[in-house]
């Protein structure tokens, strides 16, 4: 009986389409299991309970004595996501909704203690104390970032993704994309929040994604581009493509872009000059490059799509070529997840993955990090063979370094290989294997809405996790963003009394 109970809340969360129908049933679900019991133990093996639990009480009594300084020294002791391994990811996969009751409570009790030393006005401890204090801790505690993946036409996938964040309100302010992904991202950050909620809705989705004009034949003269274009019978054609992307983003560069959002948007390109490394343009890099042009090169796929030469705005308000002698392709061949340039630049040590590569998604899962053994041997088979193809690559290429393309193919496909494709939260198609004579072709209205839902279902169960990981930087953000604000202030009034 309870495995019949069971089995059918499993199939409502399946068929919900909604995440508070998801909720409801996940909820039942674990209530019919015994898991809600479970949550409500602090015993574990996966994580320091008993130090949780210890620093829990803790913080409690000194709030409730009012004992500021204490606090304050409590806090200082340490902010950050995985104490006692508390982040451990296998601490969400026990449940269907969320986790152990005592990481809820004890990572309310940091925010109510942050609020608790942000809003209380007495002397015990000085403003800029304060002020100095939740810098520290922001700085140290560090933030989170979206990073959606290459993914041509399953890019609806992303869309899926944004909504379901953006509808709970869990939207990072830091993003980045690459390709299809980059198309998305560009959606999300250059649109204010009464915008945004209209132009993820699918209805303008499935608009949009008619906004390009008919398909035009390919060039029938013999080349490899031809010849390659010539198996994808059903691409979306380049005029077709950036008419799609033009009337769907607005002419912005990405400093516009960050003043109009607060997003700080971020997009790969790689340069067609072996020389050049890569790119990541953002409003700290190149604030002044038109985010269109970089969304065009971000999705021009090598060998389909024509190579890209940025635009910027000059200090007259024109615009004219950014790097000009520099063409520009596809991001995701090259820095599909910039993990390592997002923390260098923001302090980012917490990613979420919306990952729909086509050549990755049937090799990866969901976590990071897995204490299974099978997970752990796959795992160094897969790095002993990126081993082995990395020097057999190294010692064939001056050997056939006479054969045309092999250089270029050859530095792609390594490069292909050699990046990190997961992060600390990965959220994956629930298909894995996608045709592959489809991935640049235009989708029809069902298959739109398939992989949008299919977005919005593969976050739901990720939902609760990504609420508790990040709830305390968003709370230290809203916190410091008014100390700022209060400080600026002071000081405006401070130097006008003395003027």
């Amino acid at each position: 009986m309870l495995i019949s109970s069971s089995y059918k809340f499993e199939k409502a969360m399946e068929s919900a389409t909604s995440y508070d129908e998801w909720t409801q049933a996940a909820k039942a679900a674990d209530n019919a299991s015994g898991l809600t019991r479970w949550k409500e133990s602090d015993d574990s093996r996966k994580f320091d309970f008993a130090t949780i639990r210890t620093r829990l009480e803790h913080l409690r009594q000194m709030r409730s004595r009012n004992d500021d300084i204490g606090l304050l020294f409590a806090l200082n002791e340490g902010i950050h996501g995985n104490i006692g391994g508390m982040g451990n990811p296998s601490l969400y996969t026990k449940c269907r909704f969320g986790t152990k009751q005592l990481i809820n409570d004890y990572v309310d009790e940091i925010v109510d203690s942050l609020e608790h030393l942000a809003d209380t006005d007495s002397d015990q401890i000085s403003f800029e104390k304060k002020l100095d204090f939740f810098r520290r801790a922001s700085h140290c505690y560090g933030c989170s970032a979206l990073m959606l993946s290459g993914s041509g036409s399953l890019l609806y996938f992303h869309v899926g993704v944004a909504r379901a964040l953006f509808q709970e309100e869990l939207l990072p302010y830091v993003l980045s994309g690459a390709s299809g992904g980059a198309l998305v991202g560009s959606i999300v950050s250059s649109h204010s929040n009464s915008q945004l909620e209209q132009m993820l809705a699918i209805e303008n989705i499935l608009e949009l994604s008619d906004n390009g004009i008919a398909l035009e034949k390919s060039n029938p003269s013999f080349t490899i581009s031809n010849l390659v274009q010539g198996l994808l019978p059903k691409r979306i054609h380049y005029t077709e493509l950036r008419s799609i992307i033009d009337n769907t983003l607005p002419d912005l560069t990405f400093q516009e872009a960050l003043e109009l959002t607060g997003r700080h948007l971020n997009i790969s390109v790689a340069s067609v000059d072996k020389h050049h490394k890569a790119r990541l343009l953002n409003a700290y890099t190149s604030p002044n490059v038109f985010i269109r042009e970089a969304v065009h090169a971000s999705c021009a796929v090598p060998g389909i799509y024509p190579a890209i030469t940025l635009a910027a705005k000059n200090e007259n308000g024109d615009r004219q070529p950014y790097l000009p002698s520099q063409q520009w392709v596809d991001g995701s061949v090259s820095d599909d997840l910039p993990s390592k340039r997002l923390s260098r630049l923001y302090g980012v040590n917490h990613f979420i993955v919306s990952q729909t590569n086509p050549h990755v998604i049937p090799f990866i899962t969901d976590t990071k990090t897995n204490d299974n053994l099978l997970f752990k041997i796959k795992n160094a088979s897969v790095q002993t063979a990126r081993t082995w193809l990395n020097t057999s690559a190294e010692i064939t290429r001056e050997p056939l370094s006479f054969i045309p393309y092999y250089t270029g193919a050859s530095n792609i496909a390594l490069s292909i290989l050699n990046q990190d494709y997961v992060g600390d939260i990965n959220i994956l198609p629930s298909k894995r294997l996608f045709n592959p004579t489809k991935l640049l072709a235009k989708r029809s209205e069902a298959e739109i809405r398939e992989l949008i839902l299919m977005g919005e279902r593969s976050t739901w169960p990720k939902i609760e996790m990504i609420r508790i990981q990040t709830k305390i930087n968003r709370a230290l953000d809203h916190i410091l963003r008014d100390y700022e604000t209060d400080y600026s202030k002071r000081q405006f009034a401070l130097e006008n009394s003395q003027s």
